[in-house]
């Protein structure tokens, strides 16, 4: 499309309907499928300042008449790098149902691609008056991409139904996420706190500096958790009546101040931790991007750096952790990722203006087979975002291995930690712990 016949040009910027024209001109011989209105149809939104495409972010402007507007340079240049990615519509990638990972990944970029494609797909399922309800809030696209051109659903043995994309399509979603979780946190204000309201501040404290009273949770200062709920099945313990008003009673076990929420268990064994606060429960959980994938983000340098101590003591709080003086396998696979293979990750020189060399890309690892069978169990160290590799393997590691390594650096790290642990602490442990962890080794399901 030449420029001369996009309206609404001035200095530059144009108009959010000729932003879409441009897009669907620019895009329809694309190997990847564009979709249309991305500028004006939901989930667009331009009072959030940015709309994303592909991976790239295009920012949006209110100009002084109060229309909303883009810079056209910006819309070219998202259009070119979407026709430059080539798709093989036959090399698929599972991404779903994965009923773990749902649950668990509840933070991240807002684009969370999976979940809302899962949410849509649930919602059709659910009957026609569910879809009829949302029907002015259908998913239209994802991040300028029409995923229902693309989107493949398989049935096996006539029950279970498995959602599946392009290989490429799901690699350029998930750099989508980080290319806007990295805009968003450099246009967030270092100050940028976020204060409660007087109403909400008011029913979470008293005018003296007190808790307020509530039904709910006990009013006086929580006592300090003293391991009182040592060696306990969760499952046992979470169906005893008045147990979420014990739990609240305790201050949280991690970080001692906050009071406890939740009741920390380990899914592998099936032990409960510590009662502990809603802000600690999400640092321990593992990032799941699928079943058996983990992206390793930054807060692990809090588990496993400066507050190591603190967080391994709360893990060996499970008695199977403990006495196989280890990690459940997706805690174990982050710790390999982030600090046994720490010295293969590349690095780039620090951006001007700064010193030394800044590690490279995200780390993300899988692994196949599962820890009860630790022969073909297999950790695969890989990182993504890397300007000499979009997906770069740096390791792969074996189960034993990786738990020897683990054991070796226990000890060197927490003393006391490891001290306490070790195989002739087995009394009253399961004789073959349940696998949460679902084996996707078989022929098909490799993800990348």
């Amino acid at each position: 499309m030449s420029e001369r016949v996009i309206p609404g040009r001035m200095g530059g910027l144009i108009t959010l309907s000729a932003a879409d024209a441009l897009w669907s001109a620019l895009t329809a011989g694309s190997g990847v499928p564009a979709a249309a209105g991305v500028f004006t149809c939901s989930p667009a939104d331009a009072r959030a300042g940015y709309v994303l495409l592909g991976n790239e972010v295009v920012e949006t402007v209110q100009t002084s008449a109060g229309r909303w507007s883009v810079v056209e340079t910006d819309v070219r240049r998202a259009a070119a790098k979407l026709n430059a990615v080539e798709m093989d519509r036959q090399d698929l990638v599972r991404i779903g149902p994965f009923h773990i990972a749902q649950q668990q990944h509840t933070y991240g970029a807002p684009l969370r691609w999976r979940r809302r494609i899962a949410q849509e797909l649930q919602e059709e399922t659910a009957g026609p008056e569910c879809a009829a309800r949302g029907e002015d809030g259908r998913l239209r696209h994802l991040a300028g991409i029409d995923w229902r051109r693309i989107f493949v659903a398989r049935t096996q043995y006539q029950t279970l139904r498995t959602w599946w994309l392009p290989r490429a399509a799901v690699r350029l979603l998930d750099a989508a996420e980080h290319t806007e979780r990295q805009w968003q946190q450099a246009v967030q204000q270092p100050s940028g706190a976020v204060t409660a309201p007087p109403s909400s501040r008011q029913q979470a404290q008293t005018t003296e500096g007190q808790e307020a009273t509530s039904t709910d949770h006990p009013t006086g200062p929580r006592r300090p958790y003293s391991g009182e709920l040592k060696g306990q099945l969760y499952s046992v313990l979470s169906r005893k009546p008045g147990i979420s008003g014990k739990v609240a009673g305790w201050a949280c076990a991690v970080c001692r101040t906050a009071p406890a929420a939740v009741l920390d268990h380990c899914h592998e064994h099936g032990y409960v931790r510590a009662p502990v606060c809603q802000s600690c429960n999400t640092q321990e959980r593992p990032d799941h991007l699928y079943s058996n994938t983990i992206r390793v983000a930054g807060r692990y340098k809090r588990l496993f750096d400066t507050h190591a101590t603190d967080w391994l003591r709360h893990w060996h709080r499970c008695s199977g952790c403990r006495a196989r003086t280890t990690l459940p396998l997706p805690h174990l696979a982050a710790w390999t990722a982030h600090t046994a293979c720490r010295p293969l990750r590349p690095t780039h020189r620090a951006p001007r203006g700064s010193r030394g060399h800044k590690p490279c890309g995200v780390l993300r690892v899988s692994w196949t087979g599962n820890q009860n069978a630790p022969r073909s169990c297999l950790l695969i160290v890989v990182v993504d975002f890397c300007p000499s590799g979009e997906h770069r393997v740096l390791a792969r590691v074996p189960y034993r291995e990786a738990a020897e390594r683990f054991r070796t650096w226990l000890a060197e790290t927490a003393p006391d930690v490891a001290a306490a642990a070790g195989p002739d602490r087995l009394d009253d442990l399961p004789a073959q712990p349940r696998s949460v962890i679902a084996d996707t080794s078989e022929e098909g399901l490799a993800l990348f």
